[in-house]
């Protein structure tokens, strides 16, 4: 499967901004589908996550009650909504697909996209 994601940009603290990270290639309904983030001079780290069927969401808890995943299997799209954005949310946002079931270790997913940026200002 190809990842494309898109939506990025420089925002100011407490705006909000909506990832989308669109599917081609092989059934997008088989995959679970996760965004990640990797800020400058730190390691990737897990956002969000969605089921394959989008009957269960995980998230960081850095994001909880102001992020959330969806996806649009018609459409082969996965999206980010985030609100209350922060400046420590500022990093480079991945979205990533693997077979079936969650986790949280970047290693386990072996679909990637291309990363969009997300600045906020303070």
């Amino acid at each position: 499967v190809q990842l494309q994601a898109s939506g990025g940009g420089l925002v100011q603290a407490g705006d909000s901004l909506r990832l989308s990270c669109a599917a081609s290639g092989r059934t997008f309904s088989v995959y679970y589908m996760a965004w990640f983030r990797q800020a400058p001079g730190k390691e990737r780290e897990f956002v969000a996550g969605i089921t394959r069927n989008g009957d269960r969401t995980d998230y960081t808890d850095s994001v909880k009650g102001r992020f959330t995943i969806s996806r649009d299997n018609t459409e082969n799209t996965v999206y980010l909504q985030m609100n209350s954005l922060k400046p420590e949310d500022t990093a480079v946002y991945y979205c990533a697909a693997r077979i079936i079931s969650y986790s949280a270790r970047g290693r386990d997913y072996a679909y990637w996209g291309q990363g969009t940026l997300v600045t906020v200002s303070s």
